[in-house]
């Protein structure tokens, strides 16, 4: 297993930012540090890859295949995952019983070359894809009916898939990914035979018939999330790492800090800005951490904030940046398909929720640093904002272009961000252009720099792509197995097990999507659990709720970015703390109370769709929306830290938890009252009004009374 949580120690003495790059690394790159022809050859793949995948969108190039083009994007992720990932770290607890009981094993933790073993799975597995490329249209006409040949080939690619997927993401999906086709091969005789349950209804399917859905229709491992993922997903991703490789992620740092860095607490609130706008359009929690929390999280930790709510509060931010829009991560392009739903009309919902969800972190860091005592970094210590603003203004132009082309002219996702990728390499070679005419260098030379960024950059998609394909791909197989008839009898499970009661069902999918989101990433986490709770969710729904789908698989989603600072293997955290010097598992568990607020609002959309825009009829109806969820998810964050202006009275509590109800269920509250919901509004603004006011009686009484104190001091020395 490569796991990096799993590699790294369980507290940190001293802030390590190395060792933040090596856990960012692992988990998106790979665990090998290659050289020579290795090094080189996997450059020229990952390199290869994303020149093949912007073919794909290029409206001067040929059509490709929708087919081959999931075949192909497939067989390039395992061999980057074979070539770039060992079997196990040398460093983790595998890797060192290997190492003193098996080194004839040695080759499987290497990570400084290629073992012969590892080059062969990966040409095993373009091998594999290879088969179903040349033979693509004599399989699609035998399908449901494939020869001996087939089944060798499907057997190879299901085998070195469930390996590749143990490799670069740990076991989880792979044994979850076992479990379903153990299930569809002998579910009969396990639970009805051997256990004799009466719920179970589907008869064992042959081999023959599980490999047929798996790899020879569309309904397996080259299903919709992958085709999403061939499609789109890619070239924003692409999109994400050119943007990185340029500078863009440390200028929105720097952009942040200068606007808000001489607040109080102001690194914390530069750090939510600045993950916010990086979030938006990497897509990856991990190298978000790393990109703003190498700067930011010394910075809080100067300021006064402890090791641990230093790195949690930036991996709080970090986390919810596959939240923010326009691209919102890998699955929002999934979400938007499995809804069939325009793609803007997803970012139209998930809008509100996300800004309410970062500006309420922004309040978090305000009552810490009150709660801390802490004071503002002088602004003299600060970059200046117009100066920093225009040093990097060049990083807007194509993010604009990809917005006015996304929004104005509504071209298809991966046509915009097609046509975004070549304005942001135009800027760079630009950009290279005029520093070396400043610098007086020669054009040659200039250009040379701007193909080396741009290389760099179609390098680094490649890397940070092949761990999302390979999810995505083995996330189709437990897609598959629900839709050979195992989705139906699983939803009737369900019920059962929830007893009809919409809201456990609700908290059981919340849990398991925090218990899978351990093991998970975010984009699997959500096909999973959208291919097996959303359709329960959606039939058990109370129909007076007119439950909008979308609002199911945001709720969905939403558990699932949380998995990269749940505890004990959320992988942000640890590369926050190795920044920070603070304990991962503190730092994991700190932010995973920071995001609780980010846990409450899929419930509360769930039975308030206006908190999605659905139903708002106009801009001041939106406006009011936005102020009122505003307003309940600061009482609610103020009611978990114990805080407003001061420590919270019990009856302050109780208002709080009064007004965040009234606010974010209106429906509900005005049917306990009997009342018009707009009564409910009414209530929670006068009841946060009232705590807010009583704390700031309070507060300002303690500073005269200070005051007071202060200029008797001389007085009392005389």
């Amino acid at each position: 297993m490569n796991n990096p949580a799993a590699d790294a120690p369980a507290e940190h003495s001293a802030a390590d930012p190395q060792r933040a790059q090596d856990v960012a690394a692992r988990s998106e790159s790979g665990n090998r540090r290659l050289s020579g022809r290795w090094a080189v050859l996997v450059a020229l793949l990952a390199g290869g890859w994303s020149l093949f995948q912007l073919m794909l969108p290029a409206p001067f190039m040929p059509v490709i295949s929708d087919g081959y083009a999931r075949l192909l994007h497939c067989a390039f992720a395992m061999a980057l995952v074979f070539l770039c990932f060992s079997q196990w770290s040398a460093k983790s607890v595998l890797g060192r019983v290997q190492q003193a009981r098996a080194p004839w094993l040695a080759w499987m933790s290497r990570e400084h070359s290629v073992p012969w073993m590892d080059a062969v799975l990966a040409l095993a597995a373009v091998a594999c894809v290879g088969y179903f490329i040349v033979d693509y249209q004599g399989i699609a006409d035998r399908q449901g009916r494939p020869l001996t040949r087939d089944m060798v080939a499907g057997m190879g690619l299901l085998l070195l898939l469930l390996l590749a997927a143990w490799r670069c993401l740990g076991p989880a999906l792979s044994l979850l990914a076992m479990i379903f086709l153990g299930m569809a091969l002998f579910g009969a005789t396990v639970f009805v035979d051997w256990l004799d349950v009466g719920w179970w209804n589907q008869p064992n399917r042959s081999l023959r018939r599980v490999l047929d859905q798996m790899v020879m229709s569309t309904e397996g491992i080259f299903g919709t999330p992958l085709m999403v993922s061939t499609n789109v997903v890619f070239v924003y991703v692409l999109f994400g790492a050119l943007l990185a490789r340029a500078g863009g992620g440390s200028w929105f740092t720097n952009l942040a800090m200068s606007l808000v860095g001489g607040f109080r607490g102001g690194p914390a609130k530069a750090s939510v800005l600045a993950s916010g706008l990086t979030g938006s359009v990497s897509g990856s929690s991990i190298a978000n951490t790393v990109t703003t929390g190498t700067f930011t999280i010394p910075l809080m930790r100067r300021a006064g904030y402890p090791a641990e709510k230093a790195g949690a509060i930036e991996v709080a931010a970090s986390t919810n940046g596959q939240l923010m829009p326009p691209i919102m991560g890998a699955a929002a392009f999934i979400i938007a398909t499995f809804c069939e739903m325009d793609y803007l009309e997803v970012v139209k919902h998930a809008a509100l929720p996300a800004l309410v969800s970062y500006l309420t972190l922004v309040w978090i860091t305000h009552m810490e640093a009150c709660k801390l005592g802490l004071q503002p970094i002088p602004r003299s210590e600060l970059p200046r904002f117009w100066p920093t603003f225009w040093r990097g203004a060049h990083f807007l132009i194509p993010i604009a272009f990809l917005i006015v082309q996304l929004a104005w002219y509504r071209r298809s996702p991966e046509r915009a961000a097609f046509d975004a990728i070549l304005a942001l390499m135009a800027v760079i070679l630009l950009r290279e252009c005029y520093q070396g005419w400043r610098g007086q260098r020669s054009l040659r030379h200039s250009l040379r720099d701007g193909l080396a960024a741009v290389g760099a950059g179609l390098v680094a998609g490649g890397r940070n792509m092949m761990g999302i394909g390979v999810a995505v791909a083995a996330a189709g197989i437990i897609v598959g197995v629900v839709n050979m008839g195992l989705g139906g009898m699983i939803s009737e499970f369900v019920a059962v097990v929830s007893g009809d009661s919409f809201m456990v069902l609700l908290l059981l999918t919340a849990l398991a999507g925090l218990i899978l989101g351990i093991g998970l990433p975010t984009t699997a986490n959500y096909i999973v659990m959208a291919s097996l709770t959303a359709p329960i969710i959606m039939r058990l729904a109370p129909p007076e709720l007119a439950l909008p789908i979308i609002a199911v698989h945001l709720f969905v989603f939403y558990f699932g970015i949380l998995a990269d600072d749940t505890p004990p293997v959320g992988l942000a955290a640890y590369a926050a703390a190795a920044i920070s010097g603070g304990k991962p598992i503190a730092t994991g568990v700190q932010g995973f109370i920071y995001d609780m607020r980010t846990a409450l609002l899929p419930f509360m959309f769930i039975f308030n769709h206006s908190l999605l825009l659905i139903g708002v009829s106009s801009w001041w109806h939106g406006l009011g929306i936005f102020f009122s969820a505003l307003v309940a998810m600061f009482c609610f964050a103020s009611l978990l830290q114990h805080w407003v202006l001061l420590r919270n009275r019990l009856w302050e509590s109780l208002a709080l938890v009064v007004a965040v109800f009234a606010l974010l269920r209106p429906g509900l509250v005005a049917s306990w009252l009997n009342q018009d919901p707009s009564l409910s509004y009414v209530l929670g603004f006068l009841l946060a009004a009232a705590v807010l006011l009583a704390q700031w009686s309070r507060f300002t009484a303690g500073s005269t009374t200070a005051r007071a104190v202060i200029a008797k001091q001389p007085e009392r020395a005389t």
